[in-house]
């Protein structure tokens, strides 16, 4: 992979958040100067400069990165139910890192995706199929109008001690939750999805980018799992399917990720040796 030299001040956008957090800790570690924006909880993570910022704004967002002059913004806000957020954000962001020069990395997800049997490869377009997709969908296509340079990283279920997943899981074993036994994601931990992305930074590759685990397994089975490195009976793990819930959103959604996985020296865990 070709590299970039000097790029060191590190800006990470929603720093506040599981995988922005994780990404703040491990460059901190890894000898960035970090800097990363909350706009309402904060970033706990020693080492790192904080800034509060609505990415909905996007005068504010062009105000921090023009003082900032980040040479690289790695961008993970997003809300399941704000299109403002999830997609005008993303926009805003890729914006404002153009004008400056900095390395972006967006990390988008396989909600954009409708669902079926076959694997998606690195470029398929997205064929979203509900609210949040679309939202993923559009901002992907407004960070690659604007800066055609942005790596976008496409990723899975994000799995790691404080995730919400894992916490359902556990809801779900104690009877609080329950877990769709027909949506097949490729869970990945948090720890291998930052290290990929800060190996990632200072490379030129651009477009879409697979970064998700190697098994395809079922919510349900990611509770199943659990439950067996825990030492617990799954036997009583409540289960839907998405029909039952009478939801309308991706079933069969499998990344291929090979491509990042002959590129990267992180090695990308499936959920099985996770929980092994």
């Amino acid at each position: 992979m070709a590299q970039r030299g000097g790029t060191r001040l590190l800006l990470v956008v929603g720093g506040s958040g599981f995988l922005g957090g994780e990404v703040c800790r491990q460059a901190v570690a890894a000898g960035w100067r970090v800097m990363a924006t909350c706009h309402a909880g904060g970033v706990r993570v020693p080492g790192v400069a904080i800034r509060r910022l609505d990415v909905t704004d996007r005068a504010a967002v062009r105000v921090l990165l023009t003082e900032v002059r980040p040479d690289a913004v790695v961008g993970t806000p997003y809300r399941v139910d704000d299109w403002a957020v999830t997609a005008d954000g993303a926009a805003h962001v890729a914006s404002a890192a153009a004008e400056v020069g900095a390395r972006l990395v967006h990390l988008s997800s396989d909600a954009l995706h409708a669902g079926r049997p076959a694997p998606y490869a690195d470029d398929e377009p997205p064929t979203p199929v509900y609210p949040y997709g679309a939202a993923k969908a559009a901002a992907e296509t407004a960070v690659r109008a604007v800066d055609p340079g942005a790596l976008l990283v496409r990723t899975s279920l994000i799995l790691g001690e404080g995730s919400k997943q894992l916490q359902r899981c556990r809801d779900a074993l104690a009877g609080r939750a329950t877990l769709f036994s027909d949506e097949i994601r490729c869970p990945l931990d948090v720890t291998d999805l930052a290290a990929a992305v800060l190996e990632l930074l200072p490379t030129d590759l651009a477009g879409p980018l697979n970064v998700a685990g190697p098994d395809q397994v079922s919510r349900a089975d990611v509770g199943r799992l659990l439950a067996r490195r825990l030492g617990v009976d799954p036997a009583g793990l409540r289960t839907i399917t998405t029909a039952a819930a009478g939801l309308h959103r991706p079933i069969e959604v499998r990344l291929d990720s090979a491509r990042a996985t002959g590129l990267l020296r992180t090695r990308l865990r499936g959920v099985a040796e996770l929980f092994a």
